[in-house]
């Protein structure tokens, strides 16, 4: 089941700055000569394959190119791109590409994590950067489980799963991270499949070109420890029925013609889904993605049975960026020349300190 952005995927505003090449790139120039080795039938195959076909179209030196990781599944990433990367700390990713993006403007600066990496011990670096709005396209892997560390519930785990760490099934409230990226005002967030290549590699284009944070959800199959969590989603019936489709200035529906649509309910102004033919045309949602409020109530629709779920771009607007910023504040500071090597030791070493005695402290 292949959804339609609606919208054209150019590349620019996430990659000005960034070196470009007029050489002819192909796929496997970005392919890196290390065996991949994640399980057979693990949904980041697919992952992996769509990024490694898309990045030569933007045309960029890979040189320039960085990938971040943190720990995981998800996070070997790295290693199979010809481009410089780093297999970083648990969680960290995007504090580690923070500081990278801010101090180099000439890189395309990206963050490949997953559903635990990002959202439990890495939970506060990642709305932090969706906040600050650094430039960078985080891909978040979501298989509702710990793969790496074989099986144990996740942020993501629905109520009441049953794994090694949760024997009697889970009674945590699972995130929905779509809703906490939009939650932290993220300026581009998206979800998207492993299994469909053509929805998947045109979402991962808007977001390369998108300047600021992009943050773009995978549902991302774990075969071994969570298989068929989202069957229903890649059985090409149940998705016509149950995806809704996020395209701008159209309406808000599911089905191959006027099956559902959602609209904004008279009772309380909630959103619901309903048979098009039950529909108040007045009533009907027109997806807006710089609607923060609309694409935070897009987001609330989702629940485990998978009856409906939104799937698209949720939000994309445009905003001053953090590190454009921050470079900013220091060509102002220096007048845009560098800083010599000499000033910043003339600046640790300056007069401006403290002297702490001992004996006062104590007296």
């Amino acid at each position: 089941m292949s959804i339609d952005l609606g919208m054209p995927a150019t590349i620019g505003g996430g990659t000005a700055g960034v070196p470009t090449t007029d050489a002819k790139q192909t796929k496997k120039d970005f392919t890196s000569d290390q065996e991949v080795r994640w399980c057979p039938g693990c949904g980041d195959y697919a992952i992996l394959a769509a990024v490694q076909g898309f990045l030569p179209e933007l045309g960029l030196k890979r040189e320039n190119i960085v990938f971040v990781s943190g720990i995981g599944c998800s996070s070997r990433f790295p290693y199979y791109l010809d481009t410089y990367g780093m297999h970083s700390i648990h969680g960290r990713a995007p504090a580690i590409a923070t500081g990278l993006a801010t101090s180099r403007g000439d890189l395309s600066v990206w963050v490949v994590t997953g559903d635990g990496d990002a959202l439990s011990i890495g939970g506060n670096h990642l709305i932090h950067a969706l906040r600050r709005n650094v430039n960078l396209t985080i891909l978040l892997f979501n298989n509702k489980i710990y793969g790496l560390t074989k099986g144990q519930y996740s942020p993501t785990s629905d109520v009441g799963a049953v794994t090694k760490s949760s024997p009697a099934g889970s009674v945590d409230r699972p995130f929905n991270p779509v809703s906490l990226a939009l939650g932290a005002e993220g300026t581009f967030v998206a979800r998207t499949m492993d299994s469909d290549r053509k929805h998947l590699t045109e979402t991962l284009k808007a977001a390369a070109a998108h300047r600021g944070t992009s943050l773009v959800e995978i549902y991302q199959n774990c075969p071994i420890f969570n298989d068929g969590a989202f069957e229903l989603l890649k059985d090409r019936d149940e998705a016509t029925a149950r995806l809704l489709h996020l395209v701008p200035g159209e309406p808000v529906r599911a089905g191959t013609g006027d099956d559902v649509r959602v609209v904004v309910s008279a009772e309380n102004g909630s959103l619901a889904v309903v048979p098009e033919a039950d529909a108040d045309p007045n009533r009907i949602v027109h997806h807006d993605p710089t609607d923060l409020g609309l694409a935070f109530a897009l987001s609330r629709l989702d629940d485990p049975s998978f009856a409906h779920v939104p799937m698209g771009i949720f939000r994309q607007v445009e905003v001053p960026t953090y590190d454009d910023r921050v470079r900013a504040q220091i060509d102002q500071a220096t007048g845009g020349e560098q800083v010599a090597d000499a000033d910043l030791q003339q600046l640790l070493s300056g007069a401006d300190t403290w002297d702490v005695s001992l004996t006062n402290a104590l007296a």
